[in-house]
């Protein structure tokens, strides 16, 4: 089993290190809010997020309805690694709500990326779309439906866990530490009560938290594990009782998990139901984490002979390295925002 885990953290951690700032998790965000109307005019307020660096040449380019025009457009503004632009709108007298409307962004197959659409109506009610290749648009819906929600925020969450290195290196770094299936339940259930646990209070807004500090603090957690990995002290008790370690630190990921929830932001007509289906969906991507990392490991133990201790000191050090990297980098940010 180390044999596999080995390999998979060298090919992770070759995977992150082309990578500058870790789990910065930023599908492009369109997000149209419906204005109280002037004169029996239908206006609209839009913010367009989307990440500086991209793949294509091509650009993602929001679109709405025809016969909306732009009132006031502000200059592009960067946030961290995205960049904002915001319109407002006036679509005129013939329809006074986007019920039943299209919008939707334009380059996603060019880029292969998924992008979120939301969209606030005047009378409360809000929706929500993720907008892909294969659907770069849809239609306003006149009436919310719960199993959209479900599926929207299901993917969401999927594609968080499994875009974010640091939390995979993280589950890696446990993983490393097990030696039983028994062990191997234990600490993952632990890992995922800690980040279930903070990802829903901070989502529900029962409490705040510095998010620069959080993102420091996330790449602090790999660098302890890397140390406590490089000691090799299994009789040691954070070698025989691992689910405590995984816990305490799954409460810090869970707060990475729902800043990444709140940029995106929840339905309030259905907040239960997009909160429970995101968590589910990171739990699903970590399943799918852990079983592929089990999966390399069979093939490895039966095709190819590996040798434990020229690699897992390798691994045990690249992680430590990009750790530092990302703790030098987020350290930055955080001083940022504290006066002196």
């Amino acid at each position: 089993m180390k044999r596999s885990m080995l390999l998979l953290t060298c090919c992770l951690t070759i995977l992150g290190s082309s990578v500058a700032t870790a789990h910065k998790f930023a599908p492009s965000l369109l997000k149209i809010i419906e204005l109280p109307s002037a004169g029996g005019r239908q206006l609209l307020h839009v913010m367009w997020k989307t990440p500086i660096e991209s793949i294509s040449s091509i650009m993602l380019r929001p679109y709405w309805p025809e016969t909306c025009d732009v009132r006031r457009q502000s200059p592009p503004q960067v946030e961290g690694t995205a960049t904002v632009i915001i319109w407002d709108l006036d679509c005129g007298v013939e329809n006074l709500s986007l019920s039943g409307q299209s919008i939707g962004i334009s380059g996603l197959a060019e880029n292969q990326v998924s992008a979120v659409a939301l969209v606030n109506l005047r009378d409360g009610r809000s929706y929500q779309q993720v907008l892909s290749s294969e659907q770069t648009s849809f239609v306003v819906p006149l009436k919310s439906e719960v199993s959209s929600v479900l599926v929207d925020y299901l993917s969401l969450g999927v594609e968080h866990i499994l875009t974010g290195p640091d939390h995979l290196l993280f589950v890696f770094g446990l993983l490393l530490l097990l030696t039983t299936k028994a062990r191997l339940i234990g600490t993952i259930t632990a890992f995922t009560f800690g980040h279930s646990i903070t990802l829903s209070f901070v989502a529900l807004g029962f409490f705040d938290y510095p998010v620069a500090l959080v993102e420091f603090l996330i790449a602090f957690s790999l660098f302890l594990l890397a140390i406590e990995l490089a000691r090799r002290d299994e009789g040691g008790k954070l070698w025989q009782n691992p689910w405590w370690l995984a816990g305490a630190f799954g409460l810090l990921h869970g707060m990475g998990f729902a800043g990444a929830l709140l940029e995106i932001g929840l339905p309030q007509e259905n907040i239960f139901f997009s909160l429970l289906s995101f968590n589910v969906g990171i739990e699903l991507g970590q399943i799918i984490f852990v079983v592929f990392a089990l999966s390399i490991w069979r093939i490895a133990k039966t095709n190819v002979g590996l040798h434990y201790e020229p690699l897992h000191t390798a691994a045990v050090y690249a992680m430590g390295g990009l750790s530092i990297m990302w703790c030098i980098e987020r350290g930055e940010e955080w001083l940022h925002f504290i006066p002196f």
